[in-house]
């Protein structure tokens, strides 16, 4: 596995909120963090069908771009009863002329279940992949999961996306009620950064 050995990291991501969570991660190692607009970059389409296909596409478009190490992570949500589904497609379950109404993409994913006869508990899991890319074309990659499932109705106006019908093993939460700083350290996307650190950083 590939050392981190650079002092700035470029973070594929136009959401300010994911960057400053990755800078924070990062601060003990005395890396610079920064996001893709700020060097100009724009989001290049997604056609892979797994997390980690869709991850490479963005961690090596950035990395080519600027010369820097780039990281990028790609993430949904899976339902067993659903084989798997959105998956990849979750924010697209969300799309709408006006823009994504995750609301809407709830009350699909609900509908679906219903629809589909199965037997509650709904199993489910938030998966989230990143890829850290070098310029020369070598990656690493980190897989994250949180396992639990789905409830409804939709439960706490916290997080983003899927977050209100999402309860994880081991809490009677969503993540849609938790604190965030309780859902950031137990979530798909914090195990994945787990891996990373150690992996490529300590």
């Amino acid at each position: 596995m590939r050392r981190f050995e650079a002092d700035t990291l470029l973070v594929a991501t136009h959401n300010r909120g994911k960057l400053e969570e990755i800078a924070t991660l990062l601060e003990p190692y005395g890396v610079t963090v920064v996001g893709a607009a700020d060097k100009g970059l724009s989001e290049p389409e997604e056609t892979e069908t797994t997390f980690e296909g869709n991850a490479r596409i963005k961690a090596h478009a950035a990395a080519r771009a600027t010369g820097l190490p780039a990281l990028a992570d790609d993430s949904g949500i899976e339902i067993d009863a659903l084989d798997g589904a959105p998956g990849v497609f979750t924010a697209n379950w969300a799309e709408t002329e006006t823009g994504r109404d995750f609301v809407m993409a709830m009350g699909k994913a609900h509908d679906s279940l219903v629809e589909s006869g199965a037997e509650r508990p709904w199993t489910a899991r938030f998966r989230c992949t990143l890829v850290l890319a070098w310029p020369d074309g070598h990656d690493e990659v980190f897989p994250g999961k949180v396992e639990g499932q789905i409830v409804w109705p939709m439960r706490g106006n916290q997080g983003h996306g899927y977050d209100p019908i999402f309860m994880p093993d081991g809490y009677l939460e969503t993540f849609g009620e938790m604190d965030r700083w309780e859902k950031n350290r137990i979530s798909h996307r914090a195990d994945a950064f787990a891996k990373l650190v150690s992996g490529c950083f300590d």
